[in-house]
């Protein structure tokens, strides 16, 4: 068997593919339904209710959707340079320890100017994080898989180290938890009384931001240009390494909003647990977007639909919960061969 490149796929293709693999998804996740003694019919309509079926349920939904809007966009940044970021979990706490250091007092500002600090400043933490992992691979080839990997543990421990310490709520009855940030530092509700807040209008502008650079700037342009092939890229003169830098950086602190909005928009404070792995799960939403900027934002609500569906799910049906992650994953799998099916024709010899 080998792999022959195709010309360019046309629009058809380019909806068929990644809907054949949603397809697939939903048939695979049919069995394991079965097997739990449900009918998929009335399982995957219980997580449509759930997920979509009542205001309540369409707002937890887009609230779900927030970091993982964030999430997806720097995988989606990174992986469009062929720069494997696999940390945006621990860029997104770094932004979180940003936000709370910086958002429990220790700027006296207005709303109006202390939360777009909090942002540049949690950007900035998530950008810089990044950047050595892409520093070790443009200037001693070391693979960024590894080193961005490791750096989730290490900032993970770092964080429970300062929830343990410096950062520990006095008044938490010994929760390791950091203060509440001022309410300056808060991002407004978009409705009163629920939890969807300005995050998510953040997270929309963000990705159509990023749509802008990859399509229309020059640094989009060397960014594909060094994702499809950088030796070609760095004989045409493109800076390879330097685009790379960029790439790091402006990946890198996208992430980090995902942990800014997160404790500045829900949360209210730091804990350890703040994240269940929304870095991970953006490498899904950006693969089944298809690294389109724009694409991320569907694709992050459809997997939190999969995820808050499922809970809705799971306590009337009594199907495990667990069955979202499986279709999270299958989904991942899924779109990985559309892609490879899309961009190649297999051969058999």
């Amino acid at each position: 068997m080998r792999l022959e490149a195709k010309p360019a796929p046309s629009l058809a293709a380019t909806l068929a593919y990644p809907a054949g693999a949603v397809l697939v998804t939903l048939l695979s996740s049919s069995l394991l339904v079965l097997a739990a003694g449900a009918s998929p019919f009335s399982v995957f309509a219980l997580v449509a209710k759930g997920a979509a079926g009542s205001q309540f349920a369409l707002l937890e939904t887009l609230t779900r959707a927030t970091p993982l809007i964030f999430t997806g966009l720097a995988v989606a940044v990174a992986f469009r340079a062929k720069l494997w970021n696999i940390g945006a979990e621990a860029q997104l706490y770094a932004g979180a320890v940003v936000t709370v250091v910086l958002g429990t007092g220790a700027l006296p500002l207005p709303a109006p100017i202390l939360i777009p600090v909090i942002m540049i400043a949690a950007m900035a933490a998530g950008a810089l994080l990044l950047l050595g992992p892409a520093l070790l691979k443009t200037r001693f080839g070391v693979d960024e898989v590894v080193t961005t990997l490791l750096l989730n543990f290490i900032v993970l421990l770092f964080v429970s180290m300062l929830l343990e310490g410096v950062l520990k709520d006095p008044m938490g009855l010994g929760w390791p938890q950091s203060q509440r940030v001022v309410a300056d530092a808060q991002l407004p509700r978009l409705i009163q009384g629920k939890r969807l807040h300005l995050g998510f209008l953040i997270a929309i502008l963000a990705a159509a931001i990023v749509w802008v650079v990859m399509k229309k700037t020059t640094l989009g342009y060397e960014m594909r240009a060094v994702g499809h092939n950088p030796e070609a890229a760095r004989f045409a003169g493109i800076p390879v390494n330097s685009v790379l830098m960029k790439t790091a950086l402006l990946s890198g602190g996208i992430a980090a909003l995902a942990g800014f909005s997160e404790v500045a928009g829900l949360k209210g404070n730091l804990t350890l647990d703040l994240s269940p792995g929304y870095g991970y799960t953006g490498i899904v939403v950006a693969m089944l977007a298809m690294l389109n900027p724009l694409g991320v934002v569907a694709s992050a609500i459809f997997v939190a639909a999969i995820f808050v569906g499922a809970d809705a799910m799971s306590r009337t049906a009594g199907v495990p919960s667990y069955i979202a992650e499986v279709m999270v994953a299958t989904a991942l799998l899924t779109m990985v061969v559309a892609i490879m099916l899309m961009r190649f024709k297999v051969r058999w010899r």
